[in-house]
Parts: structure tokens; sequence; C-alpha cells
């Protein structure tokens, strides 16, 4: 007989990790979950990883249990984090050893003054951010940035979302002046409850937010066309050095499932998002349209010299120039620096 699970139970579930996935169903079928890649028994550590509600590989990942499978020997804790803001917390609280983090608050790490406290590695390129974060305004008269002059705008602070719209407000010339837009630091799910007070005129935000928001707002710009004026963001998961040197055998089977999830993304993209949707709580159809506004990178591309072979360290030394100027970080690193903190072993060791 079926087991049912109380209303306490069930959200606790949903609040952790995201209960009832592909493992739980496949046990109810009868049948199990196997591993994909060759299994690792080697590894008898935990990996505490924090995960968030955004269309990536990630969480197919989870709601398979590859992790799990691959690495029956170990113990894989998953967290639910709300923003990159909370992944960096986590990291300084030693909370976590993986998590998936923007490239804004993934170079915050990087930077001064938390590298002196937090030392970690970015160790694969989830997506690049596409029209899945995006500035939508409620008035649908309001077309263009400019029409947001004097209104308020909410975005979650130091995130990538707010990397795009300050490069968007600093292009227009709109970031200074009496009629510039208020700025107001909001993390998604308060950003949608003063959406629905009416306290906001606008926000720069990402799914599932963002698609609520669309649904009664006028969409003024997205990341993508931020991106192709030469401010990209990135979604990225980052691991602390030491739990990276430590565990070569977890990082090269992790990295395999990422690039498996990436693969099912673009040539099977149906069976893709019923695993998101199973962790996300909506429907497959709407994260299908979610996974259309991200890029998503194979393990060799991600190897080579645009991504983690060093050419992302340049988007993030841009990155940790907008962060001096929002006080987030005392100084930036050099573009060396945040090249050194690319780990390309795992990508290079899948994708070749």
């Amino acid at each position: 007989m079926k087991k049912t699970i109380g209303l306490v139970g069930l959200a606790l579930c949903l609040a952790v990790s995201g209960c009832a996935g592909a493992q739980q169903r496949e046990a109810e079928a009868g049948g199990g979950s196997d591993c994909p890649v060759e299994v690792d028994t080697t590894f008898t550590g935990e990996a505490r990883i924090a995960f968030q509600h955004l269309a990536s590989g990630d969480l197919i990942v989870k709601d398979r249990g590859w992790l799990e499978s691959c690495l029956p020997e170990g113990t894989i804790t998953w967290s639910k984090a709300d923003s990159g803001g909370t992944v960096v917390r986590n990291f300084g609280a030693n909370a976590i050893d993986l998590g998936l983090i923007g490239s804004s608050p993934a170079t915050r790490v990087l930077s001064a003054p938390l590298n002196a406290e937090v030392d970690v590695k970015v160790i694969w390129v989830q997506d690049v951010i596409g029209a899945a974060e995006s500035l939508v305004a409620r008035d649908s008269s309001i077309t263009s940035l400019g029409g947001l002059n004097g209104k308020t705008i909410a975005v979650p602070f130091a995130s990538t979302a707010h990397y795009s719209l300050q490069a968007a407000l600093t292009r227009a010339n709109m970031l200074t002046g009496a009629d510039a837009p208020t700025l107001l630091n909001l993390e998604p799910d308060a950003m949608l409850a003063a959406w629905q007070r009416d306290e906001i005129d606008a926000a720069w935000v990402w799914d599932p937010v963002l698609t609520e928001l669309k649904a009664n707002g006028t969409v003024v710009l997205t990341a993508e066309q931020t991106a192709d004026e030469g401010a990209p963001t990135y979604d990225l998961s980052a691991a602390t050095t030491s739990f990276v040197e430590a565990n070569p055998g977890f990082m090269k089977t992790w990295t395999a499932l990422q690039d498996l999830a990436i693969t099912e993304i673009k040539d099977n993209p149906d069976a893709a998002a019923e695993s998101m949707a199973a962790e996300l709580g909506i429907a497959s159809d709407q994260v299908k349209a979610m996974m259309a506004n991200y890029n998503y990178l194979s393990a060799a591309e991600q190897a080579g010299d645009k991504y983690l072979g060093g050419g992302l360290g340049a988007d993030l030394f841009k990155t940790a120039d907008f962060l001096v100027s929002q006080g987030e970080i005392e100084a930036a690193a050099s573009e060396a620096d945040y090249a050194a903190a690319l780990y390309a072993d795992g990508a290079a060791s899948v994708g070749s």
C-alpha cells in the first residue's frame, strides 16, 4: 500500500531536498535508479551540495539519484538555496562543499574580503544565462528602460540579475541623477509578494518568479541582450578547494553526471523537463519554456579556452569591477587570479 506523507513532512521534504524524485517514482513502480557511469566505491565521505530552483542539469542529477547510485559508499546531502547570496553564506559558514551559484556571487567569494575566509574553485558552467533573467515592468505601457526613470526596481543585490541591470542602466546613463530609478534589494520570493502588493514598479529576476511576473507584466530587457552588449552572466557550480583536492574521484563522477544531464537537455528535452518539473513542482511544459532561455554547454565546450580553460576569468574580472562599484567587495583581484580559480580538470577528463 502506498504510504501517505503528512503536510508537515511534505513541507520539510520540499524545503530540504525536493522529494518525489526519480528514485522514489521508480521504486513505487518496482524499479530502481541505476548509475549511468562507472560506479565509484572509493568515495566514502560526505558531499554537502546546495542546489537552486533553476532549470539546470543539477536538478536532473538530483532527481535521478545519480550521485547516490554512482557513489554508494558516500553520503550525499542536498539543501535548497534561494539565491547565490545564500550559497555564499553557506560557504562562509562551512555548511556546504559544493553549490550552484551565479557568476556575480561567485566573483564575490573569489574577491576580498571573502577570499581570505573561503577558498573555492569554479568547477562547472551550469548555463549561460539568456532571457531566463529579465526585467519586467508592471505597467504594460513601459516598453523601454527609459520608461522606468523615477520608478522602483526590485533585484537581488550582488546577483547576476543585479549585474545585468547595472550594466543596462550604465549604458543608458540612468544610474545617477534626480530621475534615476530606485533599486530595492529583494530576494525572489519577497519580490513576488512586493509585486502583488503594488510596492514595486519593475523587477529583474529569474524563474520560477519571472514567469509569474510576466503573466501580468511586460518584459523590458533580458540578460541575453545585456550579454550581447558585453556583460554576460552565468550559473556556475563552485566547490571548496579543499574538497576538490581531497576528492578527485568524486569530482570526475560528479562532472560526468553533469555532462550527461546537459546531453539529455539537448537530446531528450522532454525527459529532462520531466525531471526538473518533479523538483520544481511545476508542469514540464513550463520547464521546457524555461530551458529555452539558457545556453547549456557540454564538458568538451567548457574545458576549452573560452570557459573553464581560462576565458571565464575575464568575465569574472569584469563582474568584480561591478561589485566594487556596489561596495560588495573591497577590490577586484587580478584577471589572472580569477582564471586561477577555474577548475577545468573534471570537464577535461570527461570531455576529452
